[in-house]
């Protein structure tokens, strides 16, 4: 089987002496025929290029493997994060950033010295400390490339911290490049750009470009210019104000106006923003433009994401007759191709924690994923397990999802349909249809439209699937979908008809990564999983880790004898409490998250909550919610039956004063009772010992010899034997006749 190769994956290369180096591909081109990797333990090289086909043949001969765990991924939350190590990751990024995107001239020799000279110069227009060297960016590219191409990588070790450089004030010395014809006295060598000149620039940008007039920046900059660097005003023939500018070598200009324009507004949102007015902004300044397919280069260059609330009702696994409502089900495709990558069908949403578990799901195996769910399957059938470039959602799904996660950690870019922008996400929507068309014949429980009227059908009543069934007829419906559905309306472009490529999602996808391939790429699953999952807070007790009211525990928990220090109050309060991840569609584990990220502890359910075992968050939630309610309907019961135990034994007491006052002898001091506790105590003993034995029955003598009368007929009899019973009476009168005796002696 050929094996596909995608941006991030590592490979390491292994030669006869069994010594071997890792490489990551931090590039792909679009013909699928060259690629870009570099050395991830290297402190000076850079990135080399490989064939395609000479990567494919070396992994086919064992000499190249893919590895499949990402040593330098990360699980990095942004609160967990000081601020200096913000500062630091992003001052670097912004060093970077334009350099990196300069694909693939970036990678060629020839022309990246070139960029980052010039980069670097930029850097330095306009200061006298504080310069950027060459060596630096160099170091941080590579870093960059070697630890996974994203944001974070450029945490240093992702434990250092460091400050947020400051811009200096300038010196008399010009900065920057020296000007071509400095020695003109008209052009002259120019000016460094003082904290005066930045004042002027915020006052001018906020009055002549963040405006409604929508003015061109060169205009903002000649409005400037005019206004704020001439040395008086008069007036021509005409009458007309004339503006007498200061000498040009006296002047900022233009570049170095854009420049500390770009510094200072670097969101290119908030620019256009201030220019039209936010719905302005969301119906003319779109991100992207054209069908849907025509802005995308390949697989993984957007997916789209969107839910629906599913026309059907479902039941619990736990019992038949608890009706949990309509499910709601998210769909992940990629534009390109129109391939399902991802699902979710759960009672989340629509929300972003449903539109991660459906990106989580995008990143994991299908093969594996299939299996939960009875359905066996090859890679071939549905092989995406990978992470795009751009993911595209409602904003429903996607407007309080953790960016802040997933662009640092993973590199995706996150774009939020605008409410004024339906035509955004027509792709994904269009697919619902097809959904509820295929389940409609076949699901019990699937709503009509007259279902609300008066005298229609329940249709609730009938629902016999549970969330489980019903996943696995989505999951029949999307095979279907990716590997047999022809797409009547798929733009196929010249190259696809020349290559008479079908316009079936999975040949599309197959082709697209043959042939215009480079922007999917590949994470260790668990990585993405966590970077994804919602997030929670457990308690560590001495019955385990508690977390939605079920127990768990782990090796580390073990070891570290946590539920012994909870029961003693070993622990402070804030030590009792973990930061966890977890899957609401399987709660038999949860994940202790490191503070840096680096790795992760994975908990499982106590013994005695096995009952949980395989269920999903919202059948453990309705199974606890039965729990507590049979709970209060014994409550109300048992109260009857306590009531009458403590009638019983009010009965008992009442008894027991009766017959004291009856049988007891009036004669007795205090005294005399009290001294004979010791004595009584003996007496009472001796009786129950007696009264407590063994009695034997009347026996049946079957050997007569030994007791038969000599002057007897010989004739065999019935012996009773002397009943062992005590008599009480006489032990009580003995006692009390031997105690007497005493006192009078």
């Amino acid at each position: 089987m050929k094996e596909f190769l995608y941006v991030n994956d590592l490979i390491e290369w292994v030669d006869e002496s069994g010594s071997s180096f890792v490489e990551r591909i931090i590039w792909i081109d679009e013909g699928y025929i060259i690629a870009f990797a570099i050395d991830v333990n290297i402190r000076t090289g850079f990135p080399i290029l490989k064939k395609i086909t000479d990567l494919q043949e070396a992994i086919n001969e064992g000499s190249v493997l893919k590895i499949k765990t990402d040593p330098w991924a990360r699980i990095i939350r942004e609160e967990d994060l000081s601020q200096k190590e913000k500062e630091i990751r992003d001052k670097y990024w912004n060093l970077i950033s334009p350099i990196v995107i300069q694909e693939p001239s970036i990678y060629y020799r020839d022309k990246r010295g070139a960029i980052i000279k010039q980069a670097v110069e930029q850097y330095n227009s306009g200061r006298s400390e504080g310069k950027l060297v060459e060596k630096t960016i160099y170091k941080l590219i590579r870093k960059y490339w070697q630890r996974g191409k994203n944001k974070n990588s450029l945490l240093p070790d992702y434990e250092n911290s460091g400050g947020k450089g400051k811009l200096k004030v300038s010196g008399e010395k010009k900065r920057g490049r020296p000007r071509k014809y400095a020695s003109d006295p008209i052009i002259g060598e120019g000016i460094n750009i003082t904290e005066d000149d930045k004042k002027i620039f915020r006052l001018a940008i906020a009055k002549f470009y963040h405006n409604s007039k929508q003015n061109f920046l060169t205009t903002a900059y000649d409005l400037t210019i005019k206004n704020y660097y001439s040395e008086e005003i008069n007036y021509d023939d005409r009458g007309s104000k004339r503006h007498l500018l200061i000498p040009p070598d006296k002047r900022p200009t233009f570049v170095q106006f854009k420049y500390w324009y770009e510094i200072e507004h670097p969101d290119i949102r908030n620019k256009l923003i201030s220019r039209k007015g936010y719905r302005r902004y969301a119906l003319e300044d779109r991100a992207i433009t054209g069908d849907s397919t025509s802005e995308t280069t390949g697989p993984g260059s957007r997916y789209q994401i969107d839910a629906t609330i599913a026309d059907v009702f479902i039941v619990s696994t736990y019992n038949q007759d608890w009706i949990i409502g309509r499910p709601v089900v998210y769909v992940v495709i990629d534009v390109f191709s129109r391939m399902v990558v991802g699902i979710y069908v759960g009672l989340e949403g629509p929300s972003w924690i449903g539109a991660m578990m459906a990106l989580s799901n995008a990143a994991s195996d299908k093969v594996a994923f299939c299996k939960k769910y009875g359905i066996e399957i090859t890679d071939e059938q549905w092989p995406c397990h990978h992470i795009p470039d751009a993911i595209l959602g409602d904003r429903g799904e996607l407007i309080g999802m953790s960016v802040e996660t997933l662009i640092p950690n993973l590199n995706v870019r996150i774009e939020n349909a605008a409410p004024y922008r339906a035509d955004w996400k027509g792709v994904v929507e269009k697919y619902f249809g097809t959904i509820h068309g295929h389940v409609k014949p076949f699901v019990p429980g699937y709503i009509d439209k007259d279902y609300r009227k008066r005298g229609a059908t329940d249709y609730r009543l009938n629902s016999t699937f549970n969330l489980e069934e019903f996943t696995e007829a989505i999951i029949y419906i999307i095979l279907y979908q990716n590997n047999e559905h022809w797409l009547e309306k798929y733009p196929r472009d010249e190259k696809m008809i020349a290559d008479d490529i079908s316009p079936i999602p999975r040949k599309l996808w197959e082709w697209g990564i043959s042939n215009r391939s480079g922007k999917l790429r590949t994470f260790p699953e668990d990585i993405v999983n966590l970077n994804l999952m919602p997030t929670g807070n457990a308690i560590i007790t001495e019955f385990g880790i508690k977390f939605k009211g079920i127990y768990y525990t782990c090796e580390k928990a073990k070891q570290e004898l946590w539920f012994d220090k909870a029961r003693s109050n070993s622990f402070s309060k804030s030590e009792t409490k973990l930061d966890i991840s977890y899957d609401i569609r399987n709660l038999d584990y949860i994940y202790i998250r490191s503070s840096k990220g680096r790795s992760f502890e994975k908990c499982f359910l106590t013994d005695k909550e096995q009952k949980y075992s395989n269920k999903s968050l919202y059948d453990i939630e309705y199974l606890l919610e039965y729990e507590k309610l049979t709970k209060q309907r014994n409550q109300s019961l048992e109260q009857q039956d306590k009531t009458d135990l403590m009638a019983k034994l009010e009965g008992i007491t009442s008894k027991s004063k009766q017959r004291k006052k009856d049988f007891s002898d009036g004669n007795l001091s205090n005294k005399q009772r009290t001294d004979g506790i010791r004595e009584n105590r003996s007496i009472e003993k001796a009786i129950r010992r007696e009264s407590e034995s063994f009695e034997l029955e009347v026996l049946e003598i079957k050997d007569v010899a030994e007791i038969k009368d000599i002057n007897d007929s010989g004739n065999d009899k019935l012996v009773q034997l002397p009943s062992l019973q005590p008599n009480h009476l006489d032990i009580l009168r003995r006692k009390s006749k031997e105690r007497k005796h005493g006192r009078d002696n």
